[in-house]
């Protein structure tokens, strides 16, 4: 396996009011490194078939430790590195529609138990009155899990209209499943109550401001070369998606959508669960300034602490606001405290964040390439993660 390992610096952006942090420092300096033992790991389950290439990045007390192995894909050797960029799947609706939908609360502009039709009106049908935004960030909507939007509707627009149009499946609040359409919806909602597109708005209210360079919907052709592939499409595109995102609902909304479309890379990932870890006031023992931009007063901590914490609107959900928290045979593994928070994505993403230990933990593959029909990746999720905890942080 090609491999590496190297610290890298958080970027600075000009002109916008991020607090001061010093640059992440490397988990281990020039010597040894505890982790350094999870490399066998690694490399045994690419080895055997887990994915092409993967991307560990682990952030523990704001000092980093970055790992790739394999390659980018069955024909393209070239090994990945921290900024290649992965196609982030439902890690989207938590780094960015959650992350939205959080400014928008702090900001007064959003009511977590108002209902959706307040913002979005066209979300009507019978039982649809009471289904709030609470509802949608814990998957407990009533809305179905999922539907072949690609092959339901020509447009972006028309997709957009069928899913609001969807009538609900269950009663909201009483079962919690875990819903795409659910997150579309929030999309929309975010969109209309921050006013402007999806991407734009994650972009100036997020990525800009903390330096994320990596990450965005829709990256460019000059991006190519650096992405890892998903699938190859045998059902509609007839073809190895690469720089495209690979959820189909998300391609019919023209790749931005608030459940999928989300590229990036392990670094930016990492900067994201260090500001969340700031935001929450458990890195460096303080509470800082978001460092985000806003045109109102906020309490974003105060609002992230909500975010985060399980929610119970389902009994014996694990459901934060957006957010999952551990749960038997999760990816979040068995050791992460109980305040810990997370999200994984279809194509072989994942991000932990636990609070008490300062600890963020990102693994990205692609584990998708060729087909989706590969389950090796989620024992790894489980094992990486308690092997960590043992490394860094046992109790």
């Amino acid at each position: 396996m090609i491999a590496a390992r190297w610290t890298v610096a958080l970027l600075a952006v000009t002109g916008c009011a991020t607090p001061h942090v010093a640059a992440p420092k490397p988990l281990c300096a020039g010597g040894p490194c505890a982790l350094d033992r999870l490399v066998p790991l690694l490399d045994s389950a690419l080895a055997a078939g887990a994915a092409p290439g993967a991307v560990l990045g682990v952030s523990f007390h704001g000092a980093r430790y970055v790992y790739a192995a394999g390659r980018l894909a069955l024909d393209d050797p070239t090994p990945p590195n921290g900024h290649t960029v992965y196609d982030l799947a439902s890690l989207t609706k938590v780094i960015a529609t959650t992350t939205l939908a959080m400014q928008a609360v702090s900001e007064g502009r959003l009511d977590l138990d108002a209902p959706v039709q307040r913002y979005v009106p066209e979300f009507r049908g019978s039982g649809k009155e009471r289904v709030t935004v609470r509802h949608l960030l814990t998957h407990s909507s009533g809305l179905r899990a999922d539907s072949p939007l690609w092959r339901q509707t020509p447009t972006a627009d028309s997709a957009l209209r069928f899913v609001l149009a969807m009538p609900l499946d269950t009663a909201p609040g009483v079962p919690m499943v875990y819903s795409d359409m659910g997150a579309i919806v929030l999309g929309r909602v975010v969109e209309k109550v921050l006013g402007g597109r999806l991407d734009r708005l994650a972009k100036d209210r997020i990525f800009r401001p903390l330096g994320m360079s990596d990450t965005r919907f829709r990256p460019p052709e000059s991006w190519l070369s650096r992405i890892a592939p998903t699938e190859y499409d045998t059902g509609w595109r007839k073809r190895i998606v690469r720089g495209e995102v690979h959820d189909e609902k998300a391609a019919r909304m023209d790749g931005v959508a608030g459940h999928a479309g989300l590229f990036g890379s392990a670094v930016d990932l990492l900067t994201f669960g260090e500001w969340l870890l700031r935001t929450v006031g458990r890195y460096d023992g303080r509470s800082v300034e978001s460092g985000l931009p806003t045109s109102r007063p906020t309490d974003l901590p105060t609002t992230v602490r909500e975010f985060v914490r399980r929610q119970n609107v389902v009994p014996g959900s694990s459901r934060a606001l957006g957010w999952d928290t551990p749960s038997p045979n999760s990816s979040a593994g068995t050791k992460l405290g109980e305040g810990s928070f997370g999200h994984t994505g279809f194509t072989g993403t994942s991000i932990w964040i636990d609070p008490s230990r300062e600890l963020v933990i990102v693994l990205l593959t692609n584990r998708v390439h060729p087909i989706r029909n590969n389950p090796r990746i989620f024992p790894l999720r489980i094992a990486v993660a308690d092997a960590i905890v043992d490394l860094l942080a046992p109790r």
